[in-house]
């Protein structure tokens, strides 16, 4: 941890404008963070509601699940931790949490919708024949031609 000298007045104010401002994650972390985000993995606030020019957010970022690390496999040095980041990366996480949020609530409802059974078990006999003679998934060629 940071030790901040309190002998000086002005460096506590200098020390604490560096704060206010926040910090900017490179490409590299901005980019791992933004895939958290998506997952809802992060917490945010700014971090001096009280100051109107603090543009600054307060970001906490969790562990993503064994299985979303398997396939992300985040830096273990911004997963678990606190960081303060500048006003307009955090606006943009900000933005890509909401459409994560948006985006894998669709997904839920659509495979709320969605009939397994019906798919799986009661297929048009017509359908079915294609199927056969093509091999799975296959298209009809377009005989409009």
């Amino acid at each position: 941890m940071k030790s901040i000298k309190i002998s000086n007045l002005g460096e506590i104010r200098n020390e604490l404008n560096k704060y206010k401002k926040g910090k900017k994650f490179d490409i590299h972390q901005f980019n791992q963070m933004a895939r958290l985000a998506w997952l809802g993995k992060i917490v945010m606030q700014p971090l001096d509601p009280l100051d109107e020019k603090c543009e600054s957010f307060l970001l906490y970022c969790e562990y993503p699940d064994e299985f979303q690390a398997h396939f992300l496999d985040p830096d273990q040095d911004l997963v678990g931790q606190m960081h303060i980041v500048d006003g307009e990366q955090a606006q943009a996480l900000s933005r890509i949490l909401q459409r994560g949020v948006e985006e894998r609530a669709m997904l839920y409802q659509d495979l709320r919708r969605r009939d397994f059974y019906f798919g799986e078990f009661y297929r048009p006999k017509d359908r079915e024949t294609q199927t056969d003679e093509r091999g799975a998934g296959d298209e009809a060629p377009d005989e409009s031609r």
